[in-house]
């Protein structure tokens, strides 16, 4: 943030959960506070499994955005990034190009200080306090303006983020308005949260913590319902699968009936 940049409106409460630090918490990071471990060990209790989808789907995110620089895209827009962690964007895809620039944005206040400590002389990638819900903003922003030229192919990212919108359409419209500004060679990357044949009981209690946090909502999605933000795209293979079966280094048989993420990467010809 430079000096004349306006500072945020609400600032770090550690006595609030956060849906990055628990994120964080998953994948067995230190950037959290009691109230991120408690809210999620109190979603562990119900789905143990939650560590292993999680990790599951940091792995789908570094194995797409290794196929999309090797097709030689060197723009990434990773919306909803949460903390940064091992295998990150601008790690993956700067391994396999250098040239290669991204754009982190969240809009947890935490991950702007950790991502611009990390990214201090990276000079290609920078993080952007931002949120999913004002998608012209993100856009229009300066710094990603700065890093982000829409005249040529971007990889739009949205992992694990848009199932924080609660509503259907608003979660439509907004992957919409985002995809506006791609041209044809860009690729969408989505992974959202389905619940499988979790009971009924088990999904209030879950999505309940969730409404505790600052995002305050939890929201699944079926899978003919993610599947209308790839419309117009062409879905690369294996589709849209549970994201540990999305071209794994080895066999998997995906758990359809555990909740999880599904993860999908489009196209545009």
């Amino acid at each position: 943030m430079t000096d004349h940049e306006q500072a945020p409106s609400w600032v770090i409460n550690p006595h609030v959960p956060s849906v990055a630090r628990m994120y964080d918490y998953y994948l067995g990071g230190k950037d959290n506070f009691a109230a991120d471990r408690e809210a999620a060990e109190h979603v562990l209790s119900i789905m143990p499994y939650v560590r292993e989808f999680t990790r599951d789907n940091r792995a789908f995110l570094s194995r797409s955005v290794r196929l999309i620089a090797d097709a030689g895209v060197r723009q990434f827009l990773d919306i909803g990034s949460g903390l940064p962690t091992r295998e990150n964007v601008h790690q993956v895809a700067q391994q396999t190009a250098p040239d290669s620039r991204v754009v982190y944005v969240d809009n947890d206040p935490i991950v702007l200080a950790h991502g611009r400590a990390l990214l201090a002389e990276n000079p290609l990638t920078t993080v952007v306090q931002a949120d999913l819900r004002e998608p012209k903003a993100i856009l229009d922003h300066p710094e990603v303006a700065a890093r982000i030229d829409f005249g040529q192919p971007v990889a739009l990212l949205l992992l694990a983020v848009l199932h924080f919108v609660a509503d259907d359409e608003e979660a439509a419209s907004i992957v919409a308005r985002l995809r506006e500004r791609l041209v044809p060679g860009s690729y969408l990357v989505i992974s959202h949260g389905h619940a499988g044949r979790v009971s009924k009981e088990d999904e209030i209690s879950v999505t309940s913590t969730y409404k505790a946090t600052k995002t305050g909502n939890l929201t699944p999605r079926t899978s003919d319902q993610i599947l209308t933000y790839f419309d117009g795209l062409e879905l690369l293979e294996p589709g849209l699968v549970p994201v540990e079966a999305w071209r794994p280094e080895y066999d998997v048989t995906p758990d359809w009936s555990k909740a999880g993420f599904l993860g999908g990467v489009g196209y545009l010809p």
